[in-house]
């Protein structure tokens, strides 16, 4: 049965003065405006993990991107301790609003990372932590309150490769493919000013063939739409041209040219962290926070959580099906059963399978005569 229902608009119909109807618009082009206030109201949510060995200037890019102190408080350790120093997982949360709008910011630190004698499955605490909190999304998103879900899953990773090799280590390729199925990972060439342009264009290279030999899948950014500006397009362009980026940062304020800008300053000359002539640091910045974090949410979303998610109900699944073999009243015949053994158990099916047909067959005609 379909019911028609009639719309009307409460806004009348206007005519011209040729007689013709004049097209009215009921409203519904204003639901972008309203998803936006409910997003701005709910506020927003980014997990970002940051690994690489220790000197690498993890802490000094991610207070340079987010112009904040998340390591204010932090302990530095002398030379004894780090020797027996294990591989750590620190977060720091920190609320930021720009233009009213709230970014609920995580940045997942691994301090130890890299750093021993033998590195070998140093990054087993980092995937175990990843694990955890898909784990931990899968329960939340099973149970009965679904509404408020805290999302602590980690929608990306800025992986520091140091300067000073030939491309990449052997522990720079073993924890990317440890990695790269569950996380967004973004290779960063660390500390940029010790190498000249020309370096750091041949490091760029090596590293990029060595990523295709090994089969490490890093972030890949997404198409551009057809109706995208010309802008943005040639944003998207720079963007992939210059994976990996090769970045500075600096939370020094020095004077260049006459301007207060954020660099380092050397015997030689200054270091802008933010002239795209110096390093990518500004690229970085608008792919991670201007036009790519809704994007890099959606890939742990869509790809890596739903792949952990059906993992773990095809495990379940199994796991049933082997419980209700184990637990099946039906006896499970060996391999060596005599013939006369296993003549004897389809006899007591079959007479089983007739009692219950006649059981069938007695209650459709009580149910027939008590109709009539």
């Amino acid at each position: 049965m379909t019911a028609n229902i009639r719309y009307k608009s409460r806004i009348p119909v206007k005519t011209a003065e040729d007689g013709t109807e004049e097209k009215q618009y009921v409203g519904f082009a204003t639901l972008p405006n309203q998803v936006h206030r409910k997003s701005v109201k709910k506020g927003f949510d980014f997990t970002l993990m940051v690994a690489g060995e220790s000197g690498m200037g993890k802490s000094t890019l991610v207070n340079s991107l987010f112009l904040t102190d998340l390591y204010k408080d932090r302990k530095l350790l002398n030379a004894e301790e780090r020797i027996h120093q294990t591989v750590e997982i620190i977060k720091h949360t920190v609320d930021i609003e720009e233009k009213g709008v709230k970014l609920k910011l995580t940045i997942v630190d691994t301090p130890g990372f890299g750093d021993a004698v033998n590195n070998n499955e140093c990054w087993k605490p980092i995937t175990d932590y990843i694990d955890q909190q898909f784990e931990q999304y899968f329960r939340d998103e099973s149970g009965l309150n679904r509404k408020n879900i805290q999302d602590n899953r980690v929608h990306c990773c800025l992986y520091f490769i140091p300067p000073f090799g030939h491309g990449l280590r052997p522990v720079d390729v073993e924890f990317m493919k440890a990695l790269h199925e569950k996380v967004n990972i973004i290779p960063l060439i660390a500390k940029a000013d010790c190498l000249t342009p020309n370096e750091i264009k041949k490091l760029k290279d090596r590293i990029r063939e060595e990523i295709d030999k090994f089969g490490i899948k890093v972030y890949q950014f997404p198409e551009c739409d057809s109706d995208e500006d010309e802008e943005f397009k040639q944003l998207d362009k720079e963007l992939k041209e210059c994976t990996p980026f090769a970045v500075i940062g600096s939370n020094t304020v020095v004077e260049a040219r006459g301007q207060r800008v954020r660099g380092r300053l050397y015997p030689w000359g200054i270091v802008e962290v933010e002239n795209q002539s110096h390093c990518d640091f500004v690229k970085l910045r608008n792919m991670l926070i201007r036009s790519h974090m809704h994007d890099l949410k959606d890939v742990t979303c869509d790809v890596h959580y739903e792949n952990y998610r059906a993992q773990c109900i095809q495990e379940m699944t199994s796991k049933l099906a082997q419980d209700n073999r184990v637990d099946s009243p039906v006896p499970i015949l060996p391999l060596s059963t005599p013939d006369v053994e296993t003549e004897k158990l389809i006899k007591m099916k079959d007479e089983e399978l007739k009692r219950m047909q006649e059981m069938l067959n007695k209650m459709q005609q009580q149910m027939h005569d008590k109709d009539q």
